[in-house]
């Protein structure tokens, strides 16, 4: 076993502030991992979050950073479309890569990454883990069984609605409160699917498998949002309608919009009807559904049942990021990998890929990853 992994956080945005960075510095952690770098482009923006969450080194430029020596490994939290170009760079230095979703936008960068991490013996852990939940592993497991007889099709998804306008970093007037949500609304990386439908996508394929063709159609509803008294144009699409083809007859309905989601669904989990009844969200046939670890029957008393997720880590924000990185902490101090795979994001990448080629060429696409 290695000592404790020095971790470096790039970007001090919102997903580090409300939950990366409280996370990492808990004390019960800190026998495992240690923040040591974090970055950022905005001027002082990296220095702030250093200094209140204790962390000794912090960068303006990311290639600071990964030329600093500080760490061995990083979590990037940094806008989606830069997360390839972030994480080759990091490879390339022999720096292990947390990837928060979504790891690339394109499954051609996710192929370069994965062939380049191989190469350089570099181990990657792409979020969401979806399938860390325990939850989730015995909807899987009744599904295999039987238990709701021939599965027949399922439905999934997420909206933005204003929940990235409204979140708590974004309130104030310095510079650890007044950050910008606008990237979610750019190309590339932005737009729903990116964001929030991939937990669902991640969920659907990792209890139905992997899916062999998607149809789709998408376009930009809303093409202009309002952020502080500032108009944002729009320019990525956040309307997105797909149906996935499974094999066999079993086919899947998954939405990322502008705003609307089904009553009581939770983002990324899945309704799936089967011949004998249906599993919605933790009920099977409208009765919980039980499994070890199991706390209540309030969904959300499921929702942050994972293995690293204990104490003072239930209360806060981003807990399964936080587990995705504790995931790949193991994997380098113990050499246990994880199911958190590059291969998994990837295939779910290229269903995102594949619906957007198929609304603009009117045409179902054919996969070819697997995981």
């Amino acid at each position: 076993m290695n000592d404790r992994v020095r971790m470096g956080i790039v970007g001090a945005g919102s997903v580090s502030l409300r939950g990366i960075l409280p996370h990492l510095t808990q004390e019960d952690v800190k026998k495992q991992v240690e923040v040591t770098a974090i970055c950022d482009p905005v001027p002082g923006r990296a220095r702030a979050a250093a200094d209140k969450f204790g962390v000794p080194n912090a960068f303006k430029d990311y290639e600071d950073l990964l030329a600093s020596s500080s760490v061995d490994a990083i979590t990037i939290a940094s806008p989606i479309g830069v997360h390839y170009q972030q994480g080759k760079q990091a490879i390339a230095e022999g720096i292990h890569v947390h990837f928060n979703k979504s790891m690339t936008t394109t499954v051609a960068e996710a192929d370069e990454l994965i062939q380049l991490a191989q190469e350089r013996g570099v181990k990657i852990v792409a979020s969401p883990g979806e399938m860390l939940r325990p939850l989730y592993q015995q909807i899987r497991h009744l599904i295999l069984t039987g238990a709701i007889g021939t599965p027949i099709w399922a439905i999934t998804g997420a909206a933005f609605g204003k929940y990235h306008e409204r979140e708590s970093v974004r309130q104030g007037n310095d510079i650890l409160s007044n950050i910008n949500p606008e990237w979610y609304f750019r190309s590339p990386g932005g737009g729903p699917l990116y964001d929030m439908t991939v937990y669902g996508l991640h969920v659907l394929t990792g209890i139905l498998g992997a899916v062999k063709r998607v149809t789709a159609f998408s376009g930009i509803r809303l093409q202009e949002r309002e952020f502080q008294g500032k108009k944002i144009t729009c320019d990525m699409d956040d309307n997105t309608l797909m149906l996935l083809d499974y094999g066999n007859s079993l086919y899947g309905f998954v939405y990322g919009v502008a705003a609307g989601e089904l009553p009581k669904q939770h983002v990324g989990q899945p309704i799936i009807f089967g011949t004998k009844g249906m599993i919605e969200g933790n009920t099977f046939n409208g009765q919980p559904i039980d499994y070890p670890g199991k706390e209540g029957d309030d969904p959300r008393s499921d929702y942050n049942i994972m293995p690293h997720v204990v104490g003072v880590h239930r209360s806060i924000e981003e807990a399964h990021v936080f587990e995705d990185i504790m995931q790949l902490v193991d994997w380098i101090r113990e050499n246990r990998s994880t199911i958190v795979t590059a291969e998994h994001a990837r295939h779910v990448i290229e269903i995102i890929e594949a619906a957007y080629r198929s609304a603009k060429t009117g045409k179902t696409q054919t996969l070819r990853t697997r995981f």
